[in-house]
């Protein structure tokens, strides 16, 4: 099988930013379930870090609504509620599109090369044999690549975080989903559009892969 894609990151600037990228992913993995209790002692030594850095993590994290802080009750996993889809497509639909075209038209040779070699591993993998996290972290890998490769990081944070929350959709319902592999196999024409600077076809395919996607979810919910 064709190796994984790596989506960890390489350096941290800060403990703060080593716990916010760890229990981010497993908030967006559902490792850390919907409407669960945070306990920042455990992710403190799961973690091997201090509870200072994950306390301010979490407050990151609660801007991004992955969690949600109480008075006097504690900090949570914030649930997952099918009625935000259609906030988050809202959203995604105007700015996926934009991020796609943009890289098409910016991004420089070196990174276009890149997109097209990651479109061509991705054609090499047989989607239906990938277990739910190595699916979704493809999924998300290819997302952020066409995100940073648009070249502009406020357009990128703010899909990373709806792409974020949208994924903890996508794993929730992934096992009643029929097509999933339709939706994964979208990315290689959408990273060969942009590789080949064919930017009106990269902002179509993103936009019809984001009402692909909720069209999908609502079907089996």
């Amino acid at each position: 099988m064709t190796a994984l894609p790596d989506v960890s990151e390489p350096q941290f600037a800060s403990l703060a930013d080593k716990a916010y990228m760890a229990i981010r992913d497993r908030l967006i993995m559902l490792d850390i379930p919907p409407m669960t209790a945070i306990d920042d002692v455990a992710l403190a030594r799961s973690l091997e870090v201090g509870r200072t850095p994950v306390r301010e993590a979490l407050k990151r994290l609660e801007i991004d609504r992955l969690v949600i802080s109480y008075p006097r009750r504690g900090t949570f996993a914030t649930g997952v509620d099918i009625t935000d889809l259609a906030y988050i497509s809202e959203i995604r639909v105007q700015l996926e599109p934009l991020a796609a075209r943009r890289a098409a038209e910016t991004a420089s040779a070196a990174t276009l090369a890149e997109l097209t070699e990651l479109a061509d591993r991705i054609d090499k993998v047989d989607v239906r044999t990938l277990e739910r996290d190595p699916l979704m972290r493809w999924d998300l890998h290819v997302h952020r690549a066409v995100y940073a490769a648009a070249g502009n990081p406020h357009l990128e944070d703010t899909l990373i975080r709806y792409d974020n929350l949208a994924t903890r959709i996508f794993c929730l319902f992934l096992e009643r989903m029929t097509n999933f592999d339709a939706h994964v196999g979208e990315h290689s024409g959408l990273l060969r559009a942009i590789g080949e600077r064919r930017a009106d076809d990269a902002e179509r395919i993103a936009r019809d892969h984001v009402i692909g996607f909720e069209k999908a979810v609502r079907a089996v919910v």
